[in-house]
């Protein structure tokens, strides 16, 4: 008989060996998420890891998020952005300041100057102004055209000029806003931060720019949800997403009459607000990208923009345009909730571990009876 415990001992240890580190593991992953003023906006970190390194984890993307507002700000005094405003050159820009300005040349290219960092010029005439008689938006018509015309001499991508890694404007008072890039950016650079401590599940979210990395610890797919432009408490439709971004820019964010009718994108050809649409949300692999093709379709409208999206590839879009009409791109389908494909690496559930354990159990159990009977015969 002593054989035969033996060999029920042994085969229990082996089981408990194969599925305690696959248990363990799932159930040492915390979920950590907190919310932080940052950049103009809230911006919010999920993640699961290990106790151990999760707020540290959680403070290292915070801390990097932080570090790119101060370079991309153009309104704090200490911003490197606000310093190349005021000064019209940089002889020393950090590397995410050159980074994040040949990235937004490169996406101006690409939606034939709809992105277009260099329209501040143009947002300064809309922004409210204390001392004036009038606002920009109470002004006729004609009074409007010749400031715009005055501005738009001082708009455009060719503006920026970058030599052995110096940066100038060619013209004096151009000037550059990265609200329509920064955000997106500084999610990656968060997103790579926690990839780089090891984080395999998290999701970055500022101000409507997300991005994630991974999936939930069980394979679920985060769920983003589109907000109704028309209603704000409202859902349009819902995301899931894993390993990809979605950044969406709207004309019900930020306007700056009390009428709503000027809203803060601005077409750098006409320097009014864009009309063509009212929302644009764009998936894409960074949510750098995300973000500059969000505005840049914004402003070119859903034929061209749409047009733009198809043509590229792993870039999807929703568009809604001026009249309420929605437009999807040709993969869009595969994002929305519903039309789920099934996660490619869906992890082991604790509840099928269970079972699996228990299944095991009982078939050692049958397997003792039998090997117990079969010693018992031979006189073990």
């Amino acid at each position: 008989m002593k054989k035969s415990y033996q060999v029920i001992a042994g085969l229990l240890i082996l089981l408990i060996v194969l599925l305690m580190p696959v248990a363990c593991a799932r159930e040492s992953l915390m979920r950590l998420e907190e919310t932080r003023s940052l950049m103009d906006t809230y911006v919010k970190v999920v993640i699961y890891a290990d106790e151990g390194i999760a707020e540290e984890a959680i403070n290292a993307a915070f801390a990097r998020m932080e570090e790119i507002g101060r370079i991309a700000t153009t309104w704090d005094s200490e911003g490197e952005a606000f310093k190349l405003n005021q000064n019209g050159y940089s002889d020393t820009p950090s590397d995410e300041l050159l980074e994040l300005i040949n990235l937004s040349l490169d996406y101006s290219e690409l939606t034939d100057g709809s992105f277009d960092i260099t329209v501040q010029p143009l947002l300064d005439l809309w922004e409210y102004n204390p001392d004036a008689d009038k606002q920009f938006w109470e002004l006729d018509e004609s009074t409007q055209k010749a400031e715009i015309n005055k501005a738009l001499k001082l708009v455009g991508p060719d503006q920026i000029i970058i030599e052995d890694n110096t940066i100038r404007f060619k013209e004096e008072g151009t000037k550059i806003t990265l609200g329509g890039i920064a955000k997106g950016y500084a999610v990656d650079e968060a997103l790579e931060v926690l990839k780089d401590m090891g984080i395999k599940y998290a999701l970055v979210d500022a101000g409507g720019d997300i991005g994630t990395l991974g999936s939930k610890p069980e394979g679920e797919l985060w769920s983003i949800a589109l907000v109704n432009p028309d209603d704000t408490s409202e859902y349009l439709v819902d995301f899931k997403i894993k390993d990809k971004s979605v950044a969406t820019s709207g004309n019900y964010e930020r306007y700056f009459d009390p009428e709503a009718k000027v809203h803060h994108i601005i077409n750098p050809d006409t320097g009014y607000s864009a009309t063509g649409s009212i929302s644009v949300t764009i998936i894409a692999e960074n949510c750098t990208q995300a973000d500059a093709l969000a505005t840049g379709v914004f402003v070119m409208g859903s034929e061209d923009g749409m047009r733009l999206v198809e043509s590229l590839d792993d870039v999807e879009a929703l568009i809604v345009d001026a009249d309420r009409v929605i437009h999807r791109s040709s993969g869009l389908s595969k994002y929305l909730a519903g039309y789920l494909e099934p996660p490619e690496e869906k992890g082991i559930p604790p509840a099928l571990i269970g079972l699996l354990a228990a299944l095991a159990t009982g078939l050692l159990l049958w397997l003792s009876l039998f090997i117990e009977r079969w010693a018992w015969e031979r006189g073990w």
